[in-house]
Parts: C-alpha cells; structure tokens; sequence
C-alpha cells in the first residue's frame, strides 16, 4: 500500500496547475463572475498561519466558486510603501527599494507552497512605478473634479526625523523611533475631501447588508453625524475681529448649565492673542500634547484664562470667562465650546481643578436636587427632570429637549440648528521619501500645477541617503528641481509623499486590469467590479474600508469605475486570529525571555527547554514575534504538508473566531488525511460486487454530503463542512457497497475536499480514475430525491432520560413505533420487566416511555 507523502505530490500538483493556467482569471460573457479578494499584505518579509488562515479562507471561496461555474478572480498584491522600509534603512543602510523587493520575493516563496489559486500574472506591489504611476494620474484628475485641496494643518512633527508622524507612532508624548518630544505644528498639506461625501458614506451602510454590523456599526460611529446648535456669544475685551465667538454644541439643552467658554490652542483667537507671553507659553505646552482625539481626551486637562468674557445669549448681564485649553480639537465644530461640568466629564474635571461654577440642568426622573460627585451624563432617550431647561421643570428626554432648544434658539434669532459630521477631511501628506509622489509643482509664476499626465509617472529618484535625518527628496535638487508644465519657467517639485492609505483604497480596481496603461479598463472594471467577497481583519474596518468607499465614489466621478461600483465590496468577512501559547523563563533580573515553541519540550508534566530548564506557560494569545510565540507555516509544510496546515486553521473553530494553533492540532489533522489517503487507496484497489442495498444507502450519504458541504462554504461555516467531510470519511470506511459506488463517492469526496485541501484531492482524484484536474472539474450537485428522508431517527426516553434510539418509517404510525420501540433490546434491558404505564409518540422527534 503507498503511503501520504505531501512532500512529493503537493509540488506535482501545484505544478499541473501552473502548466493547465488553471487559476488564471478569464473575463467570460458567458459565465457569471466572482471576485474573491482578501486584504492584501504588508511585506515585512516571512508569512504567519494568520496569513495562512487568511489566504485559506478565500482561497476555499475561489475554488468552489470556479467548480461551480463562475469566472473567478482571485488576485494577490503588496501594500509595499510605508516607514518599515524606510526605517530598515536608516537602521541597516540600504535602500527601501531592495528591503521591499526581497521581502516580497520571500513571502511569494512561501505562499506559493500553499496551493492557493492565485492568478499570480495579475500580481503587483504599490511601489510599482507602474501602479503608483496610475494613482498619481487619478490624483490630477480628482484634483480638477474639486476633490483635492490644499491648507495649513496642524500635525504631530518629530523634530529630530524632521517628519509628520501618525497619531500611533507618537508615544507617551515622543517620537516612536527618535524619542524626540513631538511638536504640534502647522504645515500646508494635501487633502481629500471625503467629507463631501459623509451623508452618503453613512446612508449607504444599509445597503451592506453583508457586512457583520459591528463593523458597520464602527463606520458609523466614525462619520459621527449629529444635529446640535450654533450660535455665537458676544464677545467683551476681545481683539479686534473677534467681536463674537461661534460655538457648536450638539447638547443645547446644557446652555442653561454653562460656565465657561474654551477655545483650542490651535483657534485664530488664541493665535491673536500670543503677543501675551503668557499665552504664547500656555499655547506652546498645548503643541507638545498629541492631534488625536483619544490622545487629547486622555491627557491631563489644563488652561489659560484669557481675561475675555462672552455674554449669555439668554441673559447679556450672566458672562462666562473665555479660556484656552488642551482639550479642544480645532478640527471640530469650530474649535470653541461652552462648557456645563454637570453633564460632561470632561467639563467636569476641568472646572474642578480650576474652581469654576457646576450648575446642573437635570436630575434623575424622580431625584430630588442633589450636590454632583462626578457629571451625570444619561442617554439621549433616558428621560431626565429638567431643573434649568427652556420647557421648565418638565420630565422628558434629552432628544426633546434639544429638539426645543434648537426650537428655542432659531425662534429668538440667536442660533440656528445645524447638521455635522465628525468625519474630517483626509489629510494625505507625509514628509518621507518611501511613498507615492504627490504629482505637482510650485512655480512662482503659476502657483500649484499638476504634472503633465505625459510626464508620469513622477517616479522616486534611486540615489538617495537616509544619513540624515529628513525627507531625502527635500536634498535631491535634480529631482526636485524641475520645470512648470505650464509655462517652462523653473520650479521645484512637491516633495511630499502620499499617505500609504491611499495606495491601498483602489487596489481592487486595479486588479481588474493590472498592466493597463490608464487606472482601470472600462470594459474589465464592468464585468469583474464588485468585489462579491473581501476577507480580512477587524483592525481594518474602520480607516482602511472607508477610504476604499471613498476612492470608490472618486473614481466613478472621475469615470475610471461604473457606477454600480460605488460601493466597492459587496460582502465583507472578518477572520478571527491564530494563537498560540505563550513560553517563557526569566532572567537574573527577573525579566521574561520568550522562547520559539520549537525551542520547547512539552509534556503531562508541564513545559521545559531542551537543557531541561522549566519554562512558563501563559495561556493562548495571538501569535506576536517580540512574544516568540509564532509557527512558522514553512515548518508546518515541511513536516505535514500544506494541507494539513489549511485543513487545520479551518477546522477547529468557526473562521470568525480564534483558532489555537497546538502541536498536538496539526498532527491529528495530519493523520486525518492520511486516514482518507490509506480508503482513498484501498478503494481504488477494490472489485467488490454491487450491493443493491448498501450502494442505495451510500448514494444517499454521498448526497447528503454534497448538500451539506456546499451549505458550509457558501456559508462560511468551513468548520461546519469539514465536519460533516469527517463523518462522511467515517461512512465511506464502513461502508459495504460494491466498488464501482465506492469509486464514485470517493470522486465525490474529492471534490468536496478539493477547496480545503486541494493538494490531496488531486491525488484521490486521480487515484479514482477521475478525468483531467479536480481542480478544474464542476462541482458536484446533490440528487433533491436522495436527500428526501425515508426514515427518521427516534431517541427514546425512560422516564425523562434518553436510553436508546429507533430507525423507523417517517410515515410509519405510531402503534407500530410503540410495539418497535418496547422491543428495543435496550430499552427491555433499562425496564427490566417494570410495567409500561404510559408511552407518548411524538411523531418524528421523540418518544417517552414512563414506567
């Protein structure tokens, strides 16, 4: 009998299906269409089994969507600009250009082992000159659809690098690789205006109805639509030109609460007022502080009390005293705010360390008026007693009473209700060499001038350094020194490169015509557009999938996608994580040393090193490189095949949840397949003669089996096929049908394997005398009459606990399933000649004998 050895058959196979083109993505009219994509990767140079989860998952997609009669794409790219390149190097010298490329050359090598069915001849990386080349023509063309803007900004900036830093790569206040107090500084900086379309991006969240809804749920919480007042106090010993102050509130019904006035660091007025050294200190204290809105609620809340007051729109005589403070975005509402420390926490804090008056609006439905340990801030719906409302002392909800206050303010003409989102406009600038060029120039004559689309794409100059601290394309005069498009005369390149987040939302349209000379292909992106299936991870539903919604409408105004494309996925998929076990020792100091769990012994007894020394055990955790706690799937290859690595991360648990990747896992699944290898052989080697009732029996099984695995995948319920594969593998084993039925429901179990563990299906496939590649065969479909149930299971029941089970006729009446069932030898051993008082037929679910 051979033996299951997927070191040898799984290249065969991968390689029969380069030679066949079997994956390759064909735009068919005659077929319907399915593109499956899964968020593609950052190339930081080895895979993981998240990857190998990941890419399984639409890869179990892909192939059961092409059995089944559809013209598949199914694609793989790299998300390869971004400071990792660039930082290795700084930190190893080299140039980014070779870091990525050999990064990504290894990462092919070791996806390609799995068997996935890519179309690897639509494959490219987001520095392409050629990819990024496109981006830049779209950014022209957004940019004359009014879509693109430029304005001063204010940014978390690294004064050692001398770049913009994310708000993530800013911590406990200092540069993340420099550790460098960051500065909040304003700079001029290109934007999308995503905000233009913050209505839509929320409205549009109900036509995704194949999305999980706490990701749409996060979408929405992010636009942040809501309804408020603006209104604007009289100012008293203001500058000039700051006779009132605009404030925005979406709690109206507080203004009877209100006890100070606070404008941001970053407002015109505070700028106004910097001639003060005192204010000219506070502000520069603010700057050090981080842009984000987590960052700025986080931190301790400080101000500076101008000496300005506003006047109460209700009562000119009641004045609030104006002050600056660290807590205030100006990006915003309008970066000033009225302050009630009874019902917002954060007010709260700050007119308790400055002594300021809490005045509270409401109370409890049904509380007395009561001192304020802490703010009391209800939902929107609870119903409150309002002490100092515009309604009176009425009970009701603080959605009414905005409603009137908002009512209340328009009707005596000093406000006006207003509708904001806290979507804000894309900031794409970053101070680094590693990106897409922006595609414009500064000339003296003509001001800001897009490229000449014959000139693109503007593409990074090789010879550059990163012995200095900076943006290298700041220092490259023959690159940024050039000429105006527009008039000839000398002018100087932006040397700020895109936000990678930009390469990323429109890789998906590319995919439909990757070596096309314009961004998309009509004709491509109509037939293969939308993406029917996307996979990947929750940390991305929030940035990532909304700027790809965004770029979605860009381009269909700027007429590289249809319209039907303006949501751009059609159904999203969220994978859990792999984890794995955590080991460790420590040191003379006591702290942990992680150690690889190919580094450690295992055993009943616990955990130890090869030297014998004892090793901590920190439960499952996801798999992290500074935690040493990773399996690297090339090992797994080696040992097991790819397979087994596939057939496990879908088996365990369902593909929404983690999975824990254990030793002991990856074996039993290892000998699983070798299990269906060994009746696989055996079958093929068998001339048993038919047998009229087992090959019925075994039809009907190979039927249900059918019918229950496409049910799983189509409903991402792998672990819930893979089961149902493991019960018919069961069936298949005892079954006593002749060798011609076992033969073709051997073929069948091919098939329904081939998208989980594709390798090993080939090789039944062919064992089994199945024509040409599985891969390539059509699905198989289920008989609707052997799936009709002849018979049913009953369980039986003594007094109330399950004893036996019967197989009866589903039509079968219930005197005769009484006189089957009391003749059970089981159930006669659990009576053991006590009298039957009663028994109860439900038809086909139960029946109870009571005795």
């Amino acid at each position: 009998m051979s033996r299951y050895e997927p070191s040898r058959t799984e290249p065969k196979w991968q390689a029969a299906w380069d030679q066949a083109g079997a994956f390759t993505a064909r735009r068919d009219p005659a077929k319907p269409k399915y593109y499956v994509l899964e968020m593609f990767p950052y190339p930081s140079g080895r895979i993981h089994m998240g990857h190998v989860r990941n890419y399984t998952m639409g890869d179990v997609v892909a192939r059961q969507k092409a059995a089944a009669g559809y013209s598949v794409l199914h694609p793989m790219g790299w998300d390869a600009f971004g400071m990792p390149a660039e930082n290795a190097a700084m930190e190893r010298g080299g140039h980014p250009k070779d870091w990525t490329y050999g990064n990504i050359a290894d990462m092919r090598a070791q996806m390609k082992p799995l068997g996935l069915s890519i179309d690897w001849s639509r494959e490219f990386a987001t520095c392409d000159p050629e990819y990024y080349g496109q981006q830049q023509a779209m950014f022209i063309d957004m940019l004359e659809a009014g879509l693109v803007y430029r304005k001063n900004a204010v940014v978390n900036w690294d004064p050692v690098d001398m770049t913009v830093l994310a708000n993530e790569q800013v911590i406990d206040g200092k540069g993340w690789r420099s550790g460098a107090a960051v500065e909040r500084r304003e700079l001029t900086q290109w934007f999308f205006k995503i905000s233009d379309y913050s209505e839509d991006l929320l409205n549009a969240l109900d036509t995704l109805t194949d999305w999980p809804e706490k990701v749409r749920l996060m979408q929405a919480n992010w636009i942040g639509k809501s309804r408020g007042l603006q209104f604007g106090f009289e100012t008293v010993g203001a500058p000039a030109g700051f006779e009132t102050l605009e404030v925005y509130t979406t709690r109206p019904d507080t203004l009877m609460g209100a006890s100070f006035a606070a404008i941001s660091a970053d407002h015109p007025l505070a700028k106004a007022l910097e001639h003060d050294p005192k204010v000219a200190a506070f502000v520069a204290e603010c700057r050090k502080g981080g842009t984000s809105a987590e960052e700025i609620e986080t931190a301790e809340k400080i101000g500076l009390d101008t000496g300005i007051r506003v006047k109460h729109p209700l009562d000119p005589a009641w004045e609030l005293p104006v002050w600056i403070a660290n807590f205030i975005l100006m990006d915003y509402g309008t970066g000033a705010i009225f302050g009630c420390p009874a019902h917002d926490q954060r007010d709260f804090d700050f007119a308790t360390k400055y002594g300021l008056p809490i005045k509270a609006v409401f109370v409890a439905e049904g509380a007395e008026d009561a001192a304020l340990a802490e703010a009391f801030v209800p939902m929107k719906s609870e119903r409150v007693r309002y002490v100092r409302g515009f309604a009176g002392a009425e009970v009701q909800t603080g959605e009414e009473a905005i409603a009137a206050a908002i009512a209340h303010a328009e009707a005596q003409g000093y406000g006006t209700g207003v509708t904001k989102f806290r979507l804000r406009d894309w900031g794409i600038s970053r101070q680094r060499y590693w990106g897409c060029p922006i595609p414009v120039v500064h000339c003296a004559t003509c001001g800001v001038v897009p490229e000449a689309k014959a000139n693109l794409p503007v593409t990074l100059p090789d010879d550059v350094t990163f012995d200095v601290p900076g943006n290298p394309l700041d220092r490259h005069p023959t690159w940024r020194d050039c000429t105006c498009p527009k008039c000839g005369a000398k002018a100087r390149r932006e040397t700020d490169t895109m936000d990678t987040f930009v390469d990323s939302s429109w890789y998906y349209a590319r995919f439909t015509a990757p070596r096309a000379t314009t961004p998309t292909i009509a004709e491509d992106a109509e037939y293969w557009m939308n993406v029917d299936q996307y996979i990947g991870g929750i940390e991305h539903a929030i940035l990532h999938l909304l700027y790809s919604r965004f770029f979605a409408r860009a381009m269909q105004k700027t007429g590289h996608l249809p319209q039907k494309a303006v949501e751009p996925f059609n159904a999203l998929f969220t994978q859990g994580m792999v984890t794995h076990e955590i080991y460790l020792t420590r040191d003379a100091n006591g702290r942990p040393v992680y150690h690889l769990p190919e580094d450690v012994i295992r055993s009943d007894a616990g955990a130890t090193l090869k030297d014998g020394t004892a090793v901590e055990i920190i439960p499952s955790a996801k798999m992290s490189k500074s935690k040493k706690n990773v399996v690297d799937p090339m090992n797994i290859i080696a040992q097991f095949g790819a397979d087994t690595a596939r057939w496990f991360v879908m088996s365990d648990s369902p593909p929404e949840r983690d999975v824990e990747w254990t030793s002991s896992g990856a074996e039993a699944a290892f000998k699983h397949l070798g299990r269906v290898w060994r009746i696989a052989d055996e079958i093929a080697g068998s001339d048993a003669a038919a047998n009229a009732a087992e090959d019925a029996a075994l039809a009907r099984a190979t039927a249900k089996a059918i019918d229950e695995v496409t049910k799983g995948i189509e409903g991402f319920a792998f672990n819930k096929a893979i089961a149902k594969l493991y019960e018919f593998t069961n069936t298949l084993q005892r079954s006593q049908a002749g060798a011609e039925a076992r033969r073709a429901a051997m073929r069948a179990m091919a098939q329904l394997m081939q998208p989980m563990t594709p390798h090993l299906a080939e090789e039944v496939w062919s064992m089994l005398g199945g024509a040409g590649l599985v891969a390539l065969a059509p699905w198989p479909k289920a008989d609707p009459a052997l799936l009709v149930e002849d018979d049913v299971t009953l369980p039986i029941q003594i007094n109330g606990k399950r004893r036996a089970e019967i197989t009866v006729p589903k039509d079968m009446p219930a005197s005769e399933v009484e006189k089957i069932a009391l003749a059970d030898e089981a159930v006669i051993k659990f009576l053991a000649g006590q009298p039957v008082k009663k028994i109860i037929v439900v038809p086909g679910r139960i029946i109870n004998v009571v005795v």
